[in-house]
């Protein structure tokens, strides 16, 4: 469960980094991308661990 909630995080870090208007996040916007691929990745890895265990 701890890892869907990490996944779930960084989805939502990605798609703020991507709408924010911050300068202080001017640099890190290159990187909003990389969070959401990476949260989509581990939430949909969580989930096929979870369900090839039965536990779903």
């Amino acid at each position: 469960m701890f890892q869907l909630f990490l996944g779930v995080l960084l989805l939502i870090f990605g798609i703020f980094l991507k709408v924010t208007k911050d300068p202080g996040f001017a640099k890190s916007k290159k990187f909003s991308w990389m969070f959401i691929a990476i949260g989509i990745l581990s939430i949909i890895g969580k989930l096929v661990i979870i369900y090839q265990t039965g536990k779903l």
